[in-house]
C-alpha cells in the first residue's frame, strides 16, 4: 500500500497458464491507467524489438553484477537459459510520480516482491476449479496432450505454492472475467483511498 498520498501503487498479478491472467492484467491496466513494468533480460534482442521499450537488454555479466548490487526487485532464470528481472529504479520513478505500475510475474517473482517491497498489492488469479482449468487449457488448442498435462501439473503446483507462501494479499477467482476485473480494481482503489487518508 502506498505510504503517501502522492505515491503510486505497485500491483503484482500472478496466476497459472489458462486462468485468464493476461486478459485481466490488460483490463486492469486500462481501468487504472497504470503503467506496465519493462523487464530486463539477457536474451538477444530481435529485429522487431526496441531496447528500453520491449525489454532492457543487458549482457549476462552485467545482469549478474546488477543482481549483486541489489538493482532488481525480483529476478529469475527461465528455462535454464536466459535471465529476466524487474529493475527497482524504473519502478521507483513511476511510483514517485504518483502512477501505478503493474507487474505480470510468476509466483517466485511475487515472493521476491513480497520480501523486497511489502507495501505492494499482490493478487493471485485462481480458476473456479481444477476441472475448469484443465478445460481451458485444452480449449486453447495451442498444445498437444503431453504439453497440456505438463501445464496442468505446473499450474496446480503454482497454486499450491502461492497459497502456502503467504506472498499474496488477495486471491481472485476468475469465474467471470468482468467480475474478476471489477473485484481487482475495487480492491486496488480501496487500498489507495485508505493510504491517502492515512496521516
Amino acid at each position: 500500500m502506498p505510504t503517501t498520498s502522492t505515491r503510486g501503487a505497485l500491483i503484482v498479478i500472478s496466476g497459472p497458464s489458462g486462468v485468464g491472467k493476461t486478459t485481466i492484467v490488460h483490463k486492469v491496466k486500462e481501468e487504472l491507467d497504470a503503467i506496465f513494468s519493462v523487464s530486463a533480460t539477457t536474451r538477444p534482442i530481435s529485429d522487431r524489438e526496441t531496447d528500453g521499450v520491449d525489454y532492457y537488454f543487458i549482457t549476462p555479466t552485467r545482469f549478474e553484477e546488477m543482481v549483486q548490487t541489489g538493482a532488481f526487485l525480483e529476478h529469475a532464470e527461465v528455462f535454464h537459459c536466459h535471465r529476466y528481472g524487474t529493475l527497482k529504479e524504473p519502478v521507483e520513478k513511476v511510483l514517485e510520480a504518483g502512477k501505478s505500475m503493474l507487474l505480470d510475474i510468476d509466483v517466485q517473482g511475487g515472493m521476491q516482491v513480497h520480501k523486497n517491497m511489502p507495501e505492494s498489492l499482490r493478487f493471485f488469479i485462481l480458476p473456479p476449479s481444477e476441472e475448469e482449468l484443465f478445460r481451458r487449457l485444452t480449449a486453447r488448442g495451442r498444445d498437444d496432450a503431453d504439453s497440456i498435462e505438463r501445464r496442468f501439473s505446473e499450474a496446480k503446483q503454482e497454486i499450491k505454492l502461492a497459497r502456502e507462501s503467504n506472498a499474496y494479499d488477495f486471491f481472485i477467482v476468475n469465474d467471470n472475467l468482468d467480475l474478476a476485473v471489477a473485484e481487482t480494481v475495487a480492491i486496488i482503489k480501496k487500498c489507495q483511498d485508505t493510504a491517502q487518508s492515512t496521516p
